[in-house]
């Protein structure tokens, strides 16, 4: 099928677009789906990119279709961390980089922030109870445990102290 744009920005010629569809009696409401959805192609790509390039999703080496199923779920849960975390993350963007409103944050800008993010949340378990020293051999008990005792050995073997000492050596 064949669009034509009607406008575009700084007074340009708009060239048409030509998208194709297996679809033979297509309604308008398919048509503009069929637009919004080329539309929003972009957004696809720089998701899979962002989950490939940022958050690994194809530099392990996984064995079984069930561990990259499980692989893939994982990161979509980062992901959706990262969009749920927009609000609360500050934008520390790099030299070259635009500033942003905090509501348009990227998801990388949001991993970048994350960090500062992170100290702040509720931790679900409980504060580490300070320990001293263990208990230790309760006071008037005797060790039951002898010190070990290691064979010094011999650093010099000769035929007469091996005779001594009742291990048979080498005649050389």
């Amino acid at each position: 099928m064949r669009l034509k744009v009607e406008h575009l920005s700084k007074d340009r010629e708009a060239a048409p677009v030509w998208l194709w569809s297996s679809k033979t009696d297509a309604t308008p409401d398919d048509v503009d789906r069929f637009w919004q959805a080329f539309l929003r192609r972009f957004d696809l790509e720089h998701t899979f990119r962002f989950a490939k390039q940022t958050l690994g999703w194809t530099t392990l080496k996984l064995r079984t279709p069930e561990a990259a199923d499980r692989w893939t779920w994982i990161l979509i849960v980062a992901h959706a961390q990262l969009r749920l975390a927009r609000p609360l993350a500050a934008d520390l963007r790099r030299p070259w980089e635009k500033p942003t409103v905090p509501d348009r944050l990227t998801p990388a800008r949001v991993r970048r922030g994350f960090r500062n993010i992170r100290a702040h949340l509720a931790c679900p378990a409980r504060v580490p109870k300070p320990r001293g020293a263990g208990p230790g051999r309760p006071p008037g008990a005797k060790n039951k445990h002898r010190a070990p005792r290691h064979d010094v050995g011999k650093t010099v073997k000769r035929p007469e102290t091996l005779k001594a000492i009742g291990k048979p050596g080498r005649s050389w």
